[in-house]
Parts: C-alpha cells; structure tokens; sequence
C-alpha cells in the first residue's frame, strides 16, 4: 500500500476537521425514504393496525392486495397483544413470531407502527448454546490483562461469530477522529491496524444513532433502495428501522474502500459511545438478527471490561499521586510551613519533586511579577509572568489545563515548544502554580488523506473520500494530554496550601481571643449575675401580681369579674413561664417550644382543676423556635384553651386535645374539643389580643368543624 507523509499543526488538522463534519452533519440520514431491499416494512396505523404503506418486495411475500389489509392478517398473528409490549421511547423493539422464514420485529415510530420483516439465519443456536458461548468468551475477556489485550480477544470472537472477512475495533478518540486499536482479518488483506480515520468518516448525526441502535448492517452494499410507497410517508422516521436505507454517502465510501458487506456494533460505556466493532466483507454477506442480538450482547460485555481496565488505570494512577499528596501535606500544613513564606520555601525544597508527580518538564509558582519556585525545563521567566498576568485578568479559580496551549492564549509563542500547561490561581494572595509538558511531536498513521475527504461548497452534492492508501503525517504543538486525576490531583494541592494558610490565620486569631479571654469570662461571670438578679426580680413581681389576680377572683367568686381574672392570670403564667426558661436554657435566643407549651399547660391544668386536668391531653412535637415567637405562640395557645374551657362544654369539663406539628418551615398548633362547636362570633378582648399576636408573627387561626366539636388551628412560619 502506498506511503504519503506530511507535516501538519494540531490547529489546522481540528480546523479542517470541523469544515468536514459541518459539510457531512446536514444529512438527515434518519429520514432516508427508503429500506435496504434484503428486508420488508410495513407501516400501519397502531389503532386500527391496517397497513396504510410499506417498502420492499411486499407483494411476493403477501400479494397484491397488502395495502389496507390488517398486520395481523398479514403476519398471521395477534399484534395487538404485541403492540402493547412495545417499549416506549427510542429504540424499543419487540420480535413478533417468525413467518415464511422471516424474523419479525414491531417498534413504534412517531404515530405509526412499523413492521420489519428479515430473512432469518439457516441455523439457529439455542439459548443454551448462545449463553455458554457468551459466558466463554466473557471468561477470555477478564483474562486480557491490558486494554490492549481485552481488545484484540474481542476483534477474535467478533469475527468468530459474524464470519466476516475482517472485523476491527475502531476506537474514537479525543477530537472525534476514531483509531483502529484492535484487529482480526482474513491474511489475504491489508490491514488497518493503528490507522486513525479522520471525524468527518462518521458524522455527528451518526453516532447519535449508533448509541440509539446498538447494530447495523448492510449486507450489500450495491443494493437498489426500496422506496416508501405508496407516495407521501418519505418523511416517516426509520431512526430504530433495521433495514433503513442508509447514507448513499456512505455506501459509496464502502465501495471505495473494496467492502461488498459491513456491519457496525456499537461499544457503548457510560451511556457514551466509546467505538465501534466494524465488520467488513469482501462479498455480500447477511447477519441475521439473532446473531446480531448475540453480538450486542457481546459488545456490552466488552464495554464492561474496557470500563474496568480503564478504571484499574485511572486507580492506579490515582494511588500513586495521593502517596505524593501524602508526603507533600504534612509538610505544607506545619505550624511554621503555614507562616508568610513557608509555604514557598516547602515547594521550593520539593519543586522536583513536585514536577515528578505530574510527569511535567517544568514546575513554577509566580508571585507579584516574579517567579519564586523554578524546576526542571521551563520558559523564560517573562513568559511566565506574562502567562500568570493573564491567568488573573481572567479571574477564574477552576484549573487550566491544556495540551495545546495556542487554542487559548494569543502569546503562546513566547512559550516555546511548551504546549502544555496545567495551572492553578491562588485567589487570596495571586500565587499561580505551572506545570508544563514540551511539545510531543507525533507521526499519525491515516487511513487515507483526511484533508481532502469532501469539498466545502455548501451547495455542493456531498461524497466521500476515495482514497484509503495509507497516509502519515507529523503532528506537532500539542504535548501530551493531562489527565483528569492530574487536574483533580492539582486541585487538591491548592487546597493543600490554602488550608496552610487558613490553619496559620486561626492560629493567629487564637492567640488573640486567649489574650482577651480573661477579660470575656469576667464580663459574662457580671452578666449572669445581673440576669439571674433581674430574672429573680421579674419572676417575684410576676409571682406576686399572679396571687394578687387570684385572690380577687376568689374575693370575687363565680361570675364574670371571677372569669376575666383567672384569663388574665392563665396569660401572665405563659409570660412567668418564658423567663424561666430565659434562665434555665443556655440558649436564650431560641426555646424548644414543645416542652414550653408543656409546662405552660400543666401550670393551666393546676389553674383549671382536677377535671380538666384530666381531661387535657398534649402531643407536641419538637419544634426549635426563637424565644420572642415562642411567648406569642404560649399566649395565643393559653387563650385557645380558656376559651375551650368557657364555651365547648357549657357547665362542665370535656376532651380538650393539644397538638403541635411542624411542617417544612412552619408550625401548627392545634387545639381541638369534642364539644357543641361554634357559635356566633364572639369579639372579646381574647380574640383582639389573638388577631394583634398573628399580625406581629405572620400566622392566621382557621376554625375548622372538629366533627363534633371545635377545632381551632394556628399556622405559623418558625422563624422571621
């Protein structure tokens, strides 16, 4: 096979290859009008299951008279308990029975429902046979110790099982450009092992739908489509059809590259489309769908093994650099690496170190217009300076990584040959860390010219390239590519340093609140004084003013002057109650107002007599509340239940349930009796005191039927 060189940038190899996937992603390949005529297709309305159009040689399978007839009739079976079993959304698919030696299969596309009939192998494996094979060639799988190795097993036991000359594992890397990593053909051919394909092969709207149907096939690939008929259905979706006409673009590449039959499974790990298993053949050829069932599965038993071996890499590489970070932290969080300049003199004892462990040619870190920390192969110390100015102007704390460093910055060149740069910014004091990689000159083995694949006239028919002879070409300003534990592992340090610093700063506020702390425990020592001083005044006061109420209400006896009294003595209780809990809590701005609204009714019940005190119940759950809303929240629950007590059961005592909820921010207070309910609307001094108190705290009281009964619900938020 011939042998062309050229030596190309990585921007101008990027630059044409985002001309060439412009020009090939307008092709709405998932529309294409048409079947591949080794298949049949039936469109069918799904509520009536009459076939309304269909392409392929319809009338040598079902005579002249197909169009209108029902599926069922033509496929000799219930569809309608089919159809039901359809999988919504993208991609579901259910086999029908088989008929005339024809696979069937129905999956719903947009309003219709499409019936896709295939020849069906001459031998059929059974479950058993199909599931051993599978487990077998699993078990070679896990035994490929590399990539490498689980690769090329897989490009085997493709081949094995689809018979095709040629089957390759075609990874996609990067800039969308795909590399045939793995390979297994038939001698008599050249091969294509470690060529790289450039993206344009495999066009955008491509791969959407390699990930939706995870096999293709075209079993001639000088096949005739077959179109839609009758007119009008060119537009209906095939995206999940397995004999859609495919890409004439597409076929015409086949042919140039000598392939009479192809067939694509995809490799799918993560939900993303790694690569490919292509299978060429030299003559048309079939794949049956049960052998393409089985090499679905197989592809996502390859998936599998690739994600470990790729996490097994990224593991080990992850434990190599946190041994590192290990070293690095005690050193950087020491009492004296922590004070001004410590720091730097750490990294600058360790600066190899510290370039080692990311595989870089260089390490600095840049402070104020200098360069205070230098190892290994650096750019001058200008460019440096230059690159950390830059870096701060665009205020950005997340690290920078790239392998070419030209894409991002316009003064690249004063760089030299180091295209690659990981760098992290140090927002409090502009300390930048630089890592960087000298240029990795690459000879890129192609399969064909990328450069020339199609013409860029927009208006132009689209075709392929024609040629496949193999094609080299030098890549050169790119280093080699960072990898995310190395990002992650830079990340880390910067916290490393910051946490240095932070740890210095609460050391240096520690010593501060030591020497002032003689000076706080005295004043507090004053404060508690003076509080418990006022508290036991303020609590003498209320005590006295309490038995002064209650002994004009017994001056007073029964009657109304008897009644307001003891109201009034039930509210300033509610009061009392606060400022002992004021004292006795260590947290003064909030109050656990289950267990104030407890005590508060067991003061109540000693008020309201043995009777009541029985029958008064409470299930209050625990709500942290601040103190000022917990006394409005006591005074309006007192007044619920004197009310209750006065007019639910005229002449004597009845149930009287208190419950306390919290609901996402708000609490609920309900007071609830089983007594002759509501009547009238009473506007006391009570209610005008309750109507101000749900003002000052945002609330509302809603009285509901309690069935029988009276139940009176307060809703309020818990804080402000």
């Amino acid at each position: 096979m011939e042998r062309q060189s050229a030596t190309r940038s990585a921007a101008d190899m990027r630059e044409a290859a985002a001309l060439d996937m412009s020009v090939c992603d307008r092709e709405p390949i998932h529309i294409p009008g048409s079947i591949q005529p080794h298949g049949l297709l039936l469109v069918a309305d799904p509520q009536t299951r009459v076939v309304v159009a269909g392409a392929g040689a319809l009338e040598a399978m079902f005579g002249d008279d197909w169009h209108g007839r029902t599926l069922d009739a033509l496929l000799r079976q219930d569809v309608a308990a089919l159809e039901a079993a359809v999988p919504p959304g993208p991609g579901g698919t259910i086999l029908a029975a088989p008929i005339d030696a024809h696979d069937v299969a129905l999956h719903r596309a947009g309003a219709w429902l499409l019936a896709e009939l295939e020849p069906a192998g001459a031998e059929r494996r059974s479950a058993a046979e199909t599931l051993t094979w599978l487990d077998a060639i699993t078990a070679q799988l896990e035994r490929g110790g590399t990539l490498a190795a689980v690769c090329e097993r897989a490009a085997v036991a493709f081949r094995a099982l689809t018979g095709f000359d040629r089957v390759m594992i075609y990874r996609f890397l990067d800039d969308d450009a795909g590399c045939v990593v793995a390979e297994d053909r038939d001698p008599a051919l050249d091969t294509f092992l470690h060529h790289h394909f450039p993206a344009s092969d495999i066009p955008r709207q491509a791969r959407a739908l390699y990930v939706r149907n995870r096999t293709r096939v075209i079993p001639d690939v000088s096949y005739a489509p077959a179109p839609l008929r009758p007119a009008g259905f060119e537009a209906t979706d095939l995206s999940d059809a397995a004999v859609r006409s495919v890409s004439p673009i597409h076929v015409q590449y086949l042919r140039n590259m000598g392939v009479g039959a192809s067939a694509s499974i995809s490799i799918v790990k993560d939900g993303l489309l790694w690569g490919l298993v292509a299978c060429h053949h030299a003559t048309p050829r079939l794949m049956p769908r049960d052998v393409r069932a089985v090499a679905a599965a197989l592809a996502s038993a390859l998936a599998r093994q690739i994600r470990a071996r790729e996490e097994a890499e990224d593991y080990r590489e992850r434990l190599a650099l946190r041994s590192e970070e290990d070293t690095l932290r005690p050193l950087l969080l020491a009492p004296g690496a922590s004070a001004d300049g410590g720091q730097v003199q750490v990294l600058r004892g360790r600066a190899d170190e510290v370039r080692r462990m990311f595989d870089a040619d260089g390490f600095a870190l840049v402070r104020g217009g200098a360069v205070l920390v230098a190892a290994g192969t650096l750019p001058p110390d200008e460019a440096l300076v230059d690159f950390a100015r830059w870096r701060a102007a665009r205020n950005d704390p997340e690290p920078f990584s790239t392998r070419v460093l030209a894409q991002d910055w316009v003064d690249a060149e004063t760089f030299g040959v180091h295209a690659g740069v990981l760098a992290l910014r140090q927002p409090d004091d502009g300390d930048l860390l630089i890592w960087t990689r000298i240029e990795h000159v690459e000879e890129v083995e192609w399969a064909g010219n990328p450069h020339k694949a199609v013409p860029h006239d927009p208006q132009a028919p689209l075709r392929p390239r024609a040629s496949f002879e193999s094609w080299r070409e030098t890549v050169s300003g790119r280093a080699r590519r960072w990898t995310l534990e190395q990002v992650e592992a830079a990340r880390r340090i910067h916290r490393l340093l910051r946490e240095g610093r932070t740890a210095a700063e609460l050391r240096r506020l520690n010593r501060e609140l030591e020497r002032t702390g003689a000076e706080k425990d005295a004043l507090l020592a004053q404060k508690d004084l003076l509080m418990r001083e006022v508290d036991h005044r303020v609590q003498n006061s209320l005590q006295l003013v309490s038995s002064f109420l209650a002994i004009h209400a017994r001056d007073a006896g029964p009657g109304a002057v008897a009644d307001q009294l003891l109201e009034a003595r039930s509210r300033l209780s509610a009061v009392a109650l606060v400022h002992r809990r004021l004292y006795r809590d260590d947290q003064i701005e909030t109050i656990h107002l289950s267990r104030y609204l407890g005590e508060l009714l067991d003061d109540m019940k000693t008020s309201l007599g043995d009777d009541w005190a029985r029958l008064l119940s409470a299930d209050l759950a625990p709500v942290l509340i601040p103190t000022d809303r917990a006394v409005n929240v006591g005074l309006v629950m007192a007044e619920l239940v004197i009310n209750a007590t006065k007019y639910a059961y005229p002449g004597g005592a009845g149930p009287l349930d208190v419950v306390l909820e919290q609901h996402r921010n708000k609490l609920r207070l309900v007071v609830a009796d089983r007594g002759v309910g509501k009547s009238g609307d009473r506007v006391g001094f009570g209610s005008r005191m309750m109507s101000a108190v749900m003002q000052r705290i945002g609330g509302e009281i809603e009285y509901l039927d309690n069935a029988p009964g009276l139940r009176a619900v307060l809703t309020a938020p818990i804080e402000e």
